[in-house]
């Protein structure tokens, strides 16, 4: 096994990991930085697919209380308040380090101002822009200026284990997999970021890409992290349905079209949204998603099974020229996003949920950080539109700014639990010695699964379907194996580890969605439709211990607003 030694190990590529290391960077020089990704730097990841934009208070008549709100009330009173405000208040530098530092240019109004257009959920227009392709603006210039400081990377390479000492207390490093070779790689390091993104892919309809397969979270969850909110699994509601035979399906249609007044229709081409919400299209994503699969499921469905999203009634041009990219992406299958209407359906998207932790993106184990979607608690029940790029750059820059100077006062290189190594590298090689299989049967089984009965809508019927049948898939994976001819570049193995890191994934949103007996955000129960008291809120705490899924409830702290109180001043109203 092939070992390596870094002061700061960095695990993802997106908004998240690249901040963290161009801030460690700046904090102390001298580290040894490492960015770890599984494909190549700058070109994967969900940071670089983001379309919408970036939510942050610029206006004058726009305020940092006025977007705290939103996120709060967005996310359902379960937020960790101090997180959301640390959004909402770096959001603001963030931002301007963005373009001033880094060179991103965002759209500008005809004042030259920057540009913020309208999303759902938001009681003022904030979310800045580029075009709809703001990811790929970001992470460029981002991959340029980590390249530019010679920050070192480990590209193709896939972390398999967070790895610990003998004393469980402290990180030791990283086990990961050489995709190149297939050989196994230990990652020494005095401290390591998880930063690997979510990417919820274990559903039917999602939009990340086929490599997003939960890694981070699963492998927090083996070395005994504990994830809160696991349960609250975004949908976005206008995902391209062009047939299941396209990997299209279930990429995004961007939210922004909404807010520029575009209209959902049923199969039957009818407005359905005043029927569920005041704010009809404007809603937020989860109250919209929900309106869409009851839609759906009366029969009020398009050819492929979906429902539609229109511009036509707006001005043609207008829509051609802001969102260029979806009209050229829906052109390329059959659909004018400008003239006609193109089918959709609710599609997974964002988890809000993820490891636990502190206000300097610290964890309970010692040298271990998290910052990104692999994160809880930013978000609540419910991410806003525009938040989720706005907490990968802010927190990964604030766990940069933390991790450097911790590494200098207290960081060391503890000796790995080699156990844990050998524990790791059997649990990786087992499909190696099993007669090689139908992998792409066990995707399909769980696409139904955690479509039909832990998705959109839920109860305790469906939830215990889910569990007894993610066991069952569980069991039947490691019954299958693949091909060890060749191990370099051997994505059949690789889709084996995605596939059981998903299921141990769908087990963690299972059992507590199960836990939780009342409807919040992105979670409903049909059983349980009530929001219950927000007074009394809770979250979500799961564990892996021994094997299983063990699940607290943890109670909220409103430690700056209280459920109906607002931090809003009527000068901020205004």
């Amino acid at each position: 096994m092939n070992r390596l030694q870094t002061d700061l190990l960095i695990l993802g590529s997106g908004g998240a990991g690249l901040f963290a290391a161009l801030h460690a960077h700046k904090a102390s020089p001298d580290l040894n930085i490492t960015v770890a990704v599984k494909g190549l730097l700058g070109k994967c990841g969900c940071t670089r697919m983001v379309q919408g934009g970036y939510n942050v208070a610029l206006n004058p008549k726009d305020s940092v209380e006025r977007h705290f709100m939103d996120t709060i009330e967005g996310g359902k009173w379960l937020n960790n308040q101090e997180l959301a405000w640390k959004l909402v208040t770096v959001a603001q530098e963030r931002i301007r380090e963005l373009e001033n530092e880094l060179g991103c240019f965002f759209d500008r109004a005809e004042d030259g101002k920057v540009h913020q257009k309208a999303f759902a959920g938001q009681t003022f227009d904030r979310t800045v822009h580029k075009g709809d392709l703001t990811g790929i603006e970001i992470i460029n210039r981002l991959a340029e200026q980590v390249w530019a400081r010679k920050i070192g990377r480990l590209e193709d390479h896939r972390a398999v284990a967070l790895i610990k000492d003998s004393s469980g207390k402290n990180m030791s490093g990283v086990l990961m997999i050489d995709i190149r070779t297939g050989e196994f790689v230990f990652v020494q390091a005095k401290a390591v970021l998880l930063a690997t993104g979510g990417g919820p892919t274990m559903y039917k309809y999602h939009t990340p890409s086929g490599d997003k397969t939960c890694d981070g979270m699963a492998m927090a969850l083996r070395t005994g992290l504990p994830l809160r909110d696991m349960e609250m699994v975004q949908f976005h509601p206008t995902g391209l349905i062009a047939g299941m035979e396209t990997r299209i399906t279930g990429t995004i249609i961007e939210e922004g079209l909404r807010g520029f007044g575009g209209y959902l229709l049923d199969g039957e081409e009818q407005r359905f949204m005043h029927k569920y919400d005041e704010r009809e299209e404007r809603a937020t994503r989860d109250i919209v998603s929900r309106a869409m699969l009851t839609e759906m499921r009366e029969g009020k469905t398009g050819p492929n099974g979906g429902l539609y999203i229109t511009m036509r009634h707006l001005d043609e041009a207008e829509v051609r020229k802001n969102f260029k990219g979806m009209v050229e992406r829906c052109a390329d299958y059959g659909f004018d996003l400008a003239a006609g209407i193109v089918e959709v359906v609710p599609t997974a998207h964002y988890m809000m949920g993820g490891v636990e932790m502190g206000e300097n993106c610290e964890t309970e184990i010692n040298g271990m950080f998290v910052a990104g979607e692999d994160s809880g608690g930013v978000h609540g029940a419910n991410r806003l539109g525009g938040n989720g790029v706005a907490n990968s750059t802010v927190f990964g820059g604030v766990a940069g700014d933390a991790m450097a100077p911790w590494i200098v006062a207290n960081g060391a290189f503890y000796a790995p639990d080699e156990a844990a190594i050998e524990e790791t590298v059997a649990l990786c090689r087992h499909p190696l010695s099993q007669k090689p299989g139908n992998l792409e049967g066990i995707r399909e089984k769980l696409y139904d699964v955690m479509w039909e009965d832990a998705g959109i809508l839920r109860d305790a019927e469906s939830l215990a379907r889910a569990a007894t049948a993610l066991n069952d898939l569980d069991a039947e994976l490691d019954t299958l194996g693949v091909a060890e001819d060749n191990l370099a570049y051997n994505l059949t193995w690789h889709d084996w580890m995605n596939l059981k890191n998903l299921i141990l994934v769908s087990k963690s949103i299972t059992v507590t969605a199960q836990a939780r007996e009342n409807s919040r955000g992105a979670h409903y129960r049909a059983d349980f439709p009530e929001a219950g008291d927000l007074g009394t809120s809770y979250y979500t705490q799961v564990r892996q211990q021994n094997g299983e899924l063990t699940v607290e409830n943890q109670q909220v702290e409103f430690t700056r607003v209280k459920p109906g109180q607002t931090l809003i001043t009527e000068t901020a109203a205004e």
